[in-house]
């Protein structure tokens, strides 16, 4: 599963928006857009645990099953 659709049901199940996840995470506003309409081309390693910590999950959470 893409970058964008985990964080999309993350972010659903935590009733929270994208708007919240860029506040709380420390993000620029339009990274995050860019990750959610699918337009990053590599998030790097310091975004993607801003955005774990702000959702209070593991990285884990966005590895794909070839990772694992």
């Amino acid at each position: 599963m893409e970058i964008n659709k985990k964080l999309k049901n993350l972010l659903y199940d935590k009733d929270r928006s994208w708007y919240w996840l860029g506040k709380h995470s420390g993000v620029d506003m339009s990274t995050i857009y860019r990750i959610k309409n699918d337009e990053s081309a590599g998030t790097d390693f310091s975004t993607m645990e801003k955005i774990a910590d702000a959702l209070d999950v593991s990285l884990d959470e966005f590895r794909t099953e070839k990772e694992r």
